[in-house]
């Protein structure tokens, strides 16, 4: 809607996990570089957490970004709200099986285990190493879904691991898996994104502006603290006040988005 007005190529603060538009804060680099850690190092399991909108699906889509997905082929689940059965034909299903029954009353926790397991093996012998990747991790309620990703852990040659596990939730991730202490003590490293200080939500902003196209300047320097101190550093909010704003600025034809702006942009949007 806007683009053309501002001089860009694309809209540059789209609340989708686009790698391309991951600005690299030092947290951001160490969570990428431990969930890199475990995966070469056949570590077995890492946990990332962090709030709502504070960029660990679109840090995930950077991770998968990097690695060779013929020789990493990926299950990721991003709806983890099912029942256990049906959580553990989406493992199977995310990693190629075919034929797996529809029905709930067919489903069997035990075959769908026996399919992944024999996948694994398939691909271990292949020379390939599977990554599982549980998002929205939080959501899960029920623990005997904790406890068969513990045992599919169990999946494992004499020297290594058979997959990577990375779990992705809300802060409460953190508490559940302490709940269950086997599994617990499986996740070799975990991290916890935090929000963008005020210099990183500069840098963020600036970078994706530069992503989508931009060459001269659009948010006036005494515009960018109230965006920070509004949304809090967290990068979804940022980018909800950043698009609004850009929106009204080119509702009033302003050269300029301005802290006046900013304000209307907020107001806008209920924050």
């Amino acid at each position: 809607m806007y683009e053309e007005y501002w001089g860009l190529k694309e809209a540059p603060f789209e609340n989708t996990p686009d790698p391309r538009f991951l600005y690299y804060s030092k947290e951001h680099e160490e969570a990428l570089s431990r969930l890199m850690y475990v995966l070469e190092g056949r570590k077995g399991a890492a946990m990332l957490t962090g709030v709502f909108g504070c960029g660990k699906t679109v840090l995930a889509r950077a991770f998968l970004s990097r690695i060779n997905r013929n020789i990493y082929p990926v299950a990721m689940i991003t709806n983890p709200y099912l029942k256990l059965v049906e959580f553990l034909r989406s493992i199977a299903r995310q990693m190629g099986a075919e034929g797996l029954p529809e029905k709930l009353t067919e489903m069997s926790a035990d075959h769908f285990l026996q399919v992944i397991e024999e996948m694994l093996n398939n691909n271990a012998k292949d020379g390939r190493h599977t990554v599982i990747i549980i998002d929205e991790a939080h959501v899960i309620t029920d623990n005997d879904i904790f406890e068969e990703l513990r045992l599919l852990l169990n999946f494992q040659l004499e020297d290594k691991f058979l997959i990577t596990l990375i779990l992705m939730g809300q802060p409460e991730l953190t508490e559940r898996i302490k709940k269950n202490k086997q599994f617990s003590q499986r996740i070799a490293i975990g991290y916890s994104l935090g929000p963008l200080n005020e210099a990183e939500s500069r840098l963020y902003i600036a970078h994706r502006l530069r992503v989508a196209g931009s060459t001269h300047e659009i948010f006036s320097p005494e515009a960018l603290k109230p965006i920070v101190e509004n949304s809090g550093g967290i990068p979804r909010r940022i980018n909800q006040i950043c698009d609004m704003a850009l929106a009204v600025g080119f509702g009033t034809e302003a050269k300029l988005v301005t802290a006046k702006i900013i304000a209307e942009a907020v107001e806008s949007i209920g924050m």
